[in-house]
C-alpha cells in the first residue's frame, strides 16, 4: 500500500502532468515535424496524465501482488478518467480536445477499445516499474525541497489553468458568435430567394437543400446583391420600393455580419492560440466549421511572421 503525505502526492501528480506533457509533445512534435507545445495548459503539464497516473496508482492498490487484476482496474480505472473527463470538457468548452472516433469500437469519439487496452498495459508499467524509481528519488530528497517546489508549482498551476480555462471558454464564445453570424447569413441569403422569386428574376433559386460552406454562402449572397443592383440599374420599374428598401437592409445586415465575422477570427490571446497550436487533432461536433476557420486564422497569422 501506497503511504504518502499530501505533499508528496501532490509531487507525483506534477511529476506525471510533466512527464506526460514529454511523451504528447514529443510524439505530436515527431508527426507534425515541427514543435507542438502539447495540451490544455501553456506550461508543460497535461494534467489528464497527472490524473491517470495518481488515478492507477489508486486502482491497483489493492491488487499490487496480482498482474491480470492490476492490468483490468487500470483498464477500467483510466478509461472511466477519460470519458467522464472527456464529456465534461466537451460540455464546458464545446470541443474535443481529444477525438477517437476514426478509431474501431470507440464510444461517443471519448474512449475506445486500443485505448482502454493501452492504459491497462501503462498501470502495469507505471505500478511495476516507473513509479518505483519516482518514488526512491522523492525519498531520497529532504521533505523541504520536496515541499519548496511542490508550493511553486502548485502556484505556477493555479494561474496557468486558471488563465487557459478562461481562453477555453472564451474561444468557445467565437466558435458560438461565428456560428450565429453564419445563421444570420442563411437567414439573408433564404430572404434574399424569395425576392428572387417574387420578382421573377432570371436567376436561378438554389434552395438552402445542403448547408453550404461559409464561403460559398458568402459569395453566393455578394452575387446576389450584385444582381439586384444590375437589374435595378437596368431596369428601374422591376422592383417597387418597398422591395429596394428591403434588399438595402439585407445588404447593410450582411455587411456588418461579415465585419464581425472578421473581427472575431482576430484571435490576439495568446492563451487561445496556444490552445488551437497545441491541439491540432482538436475537433467540435457542433461548431465544425467555425473551428476550422480559427484554426486556419492561427496558421495564416504564423505563416505571415
Amino acid at each position: 500500500m501506497y503511504q504518502y503525505t499530501v505533499i508528496q502526492w501532490l509531487f507525483f501528480f506534477y511529476f506525471y502532468c510533466f512527464f506526460g506533457w514529454v511523451f504528447e509533445s514529443t510524439y505530436v512534435s515527431l508527426r507534425k515535424k515541427q514543435f507542438v507545445n502539447r495540451g490544455f495548459m501553456r506550461g508543460p503539464f497535461l494534467p489528464i496524465y497527472g490524473s491517470g497516473g495518481i488515478m492507477m496508482l489508486v486502482v491497483s492498490m489493492p491488487f499490487q501482488d496480482n498482474l491480470f487484476l492490476t492490468y483490468i482496474a487500470g483498464c477500467i480505472g483510466a478509461t472511466a478518467l477519460e470519458f467522464i473527463t472527456g464529456m465534461a470538457m466537451e460540455a464546458l468548452f464545446k470541443v474535443r480536445y481529444w477525438d477517437y472516433s476514426d478509431q474501431k469500437f470507440n464510444y461517443k469519439g471519448h474512449i475506445c477499445l486500443s485505448s482502454t487496452l493501452v492504459w491497462g498495459l501503462l498501470t502495469i508499467l507505471m505500478t511495476g516499474f516507473l513509479h518505483r524509481g519516482v518514488e526512491n528519488v522523492v525519498f531520497a530528497l529532504p521533505d523541504m525541497l520536496i515541499t519548496i517546489v511542490t508550493i511553486v508549482i502548485s502556484c505556477i498551476m493555479i494561474v496557468d489553468m486558471t488563465l487557459s480555462v478562461k481562453a477555453a471558454m472564451d474561444l468557445r464564445d467565437l466558435l458560438i458568435a461565428l456560428e450565429k453570424a453564419k445563421e444570420e447569413m442563411e437567414r439573408i441569403q433564404k430572404r434574399l430567394d424569395v425576392i428572387v422569386a417574387v420578382a421573377n428574376d432570371e436567376i436561378e433559386t438554389r434552395r438552402m437543400e445542403r448547408s453550404m460552406k461559409i464561403d460559398e454562402l458568402m459569395e453566393d449572397i455578394e452575387e446576389r446583391f450584385h444582381s439586384f443592383k444590375e437589374r435595378m440599374r437596368l431596369e428601374p420599374s422591376a422592383f417597387v420600393e418597398e422591395i429596394r428598401e428591403e434588399i438595402q437592409e439585407l445588404k447593410t445586415r450582411y455587411l456588418v455580419e461579415k465585419e464581425q465575422r472578421r473581427h472575431f477570427k482576430r484571435i490576439r490571446s495568446l492563451y487561445q492560440r496556444s490552445l488551437l497550436k497545441g491541439n491540432p487533432s482538436m475537433r467540435s461536433v457542433k461548431f465544425e466549421e467555425a473551428l476550422e476557420e480559427l484554426k486556419k486564422a492561427v496558421e495564416e497569422k504564423l505563416h505571415r511572421k
